[in-house]
């Protein structure tokens, strides 16, 4: 029999996309007034997609990470994805977002995005969000699934979040220690 045990905490992780990098300033500015200080920002990547996005925000769109100082609680991801989704709504024009947020958060053992779009592969957490296992980590890097979004299994990404997971790391032995 599992005995139930209380989850460890994560690291927040917010990716937000955009075809205007000046946006992204303000948009940052209220993340950060909602979850706190960053701990790492990336630099800007190139998103590479397919045209999913491009009738609604046109293109070339480009992707910046951040991952938050203050770890969170894994079942506030679903509140979490309401708040950014409420976000791009005001960052919008004309039904049109401007920016996408795509929250998620890190542990030791993998990275999880929350979607408001249902697939075989995610888990209904509440209120219509799911959780998309994205990457595992195995053999001392994340690894991609089957279903993993292509630019978050480019090494872009990857290492970025191998730089977070680090500090995530040391942030569990300085909670313990």
């Amino acid at each position: 029999m599992s005995t139930p045990c209380e989850s460890k905490p994560a690291k927040l992780v917010i990716g937000c996309f955009t075809k205007d990098m000046d946006i992204l300033g303000e948009v940052a500015a209220r993340l950060f007034e909602s979850f706190g200080s960053p701990d790492v920002i990336s630099r800007w990547l190139p998103f590479e997609h397919t045209d999913y996005y491009t009738s609604e925000m046109g293109s070339p769109l480009f992707r910046r990470l951040m991952a938050f100082r203050e770890l969170i609680h894994q079942d506030a991801l679903p509140d979490i994805k309401l708040f950014t989704n409420d976000l791009e709504g005001q960052f919008s024009t004309h039904g049109k977002r401007l920016v996408n947020i795509d929250p998620g958060y890190l542990l030791a053992e993998r990275f999880v995005l929350v979607t408001g779009k249902n697939y075989t592969h995610r888990i209904y957490l509440r209120e219509g969000i799911y959780a998309d296992l994205t990457l595992i980590y195995q053999k001392g890097r994340f690894r991609p699934l089957d279903w993993t979004y292509p630019d978050y299994a480019g090494d872009a990404i990857i290492d970025f979040l191998m730089s977070v997971r680090a500090r995530y790391m040391r942030q569990l032995k300085e909670r313990v220690g």
